[in-house]
């Protein structure tokens, strides 16, 4: 292989690299959305009913997990999929057992959910 040809091969892997990049785009929260899901996360936690949380960015969602303790499952997911937003809504809340809880198209009214009175047993 010559070195015209090496150069060759090296420009178009270049080429290709920034294209895979640019089509492979990250999905993420904005700031906005990020203040919305600590606000949440903050109250919870002050309430001592959440202790950890992790962020998940993937190709195709973005998932805000929230933890009673970092060792277990997630409580609940938050997770932002912008290919269902013209659909059912990019943003939903996944439980544990994976029942979803609400979707919707804006953030804040899906972590509404989490504004409801918890049901209690009264004996």
């Amino acid at each position: 292989m010559s070195e015209s040809d090496e150069g060759a091969s090296v420009t178009s892997l270049v080429g290709q690299s920034s294209a895979w990049s640019a089509s492979a785009a990250q999905i993420s929260f904005n700031r906005q959305e990020l203040g919305q899901l600590l606000n949440v996360y903050g109250r919870a936690v002050a309430a001592g009913e959440w202790r950890d949380y992790a962020i998940d960015l993937l190709k195709d969602r973005a998932i805000f997990s929230v933890f009673r303790r970092s060792s277990e499952f997630p409580l609940y997911r938050i997770e932002k999929n912008p290919k269902l937003s013209r659909k059912q809504g990019a943003y939903s809340v996944i439980s544990q057992s994976g029942l979803i809880m609400k979707r919707g198209h804006d953030l804040k009214t899906v972590l509404r959910v989490f504004d409801k009175k918890r049901l209690q047993v009264v004996e």
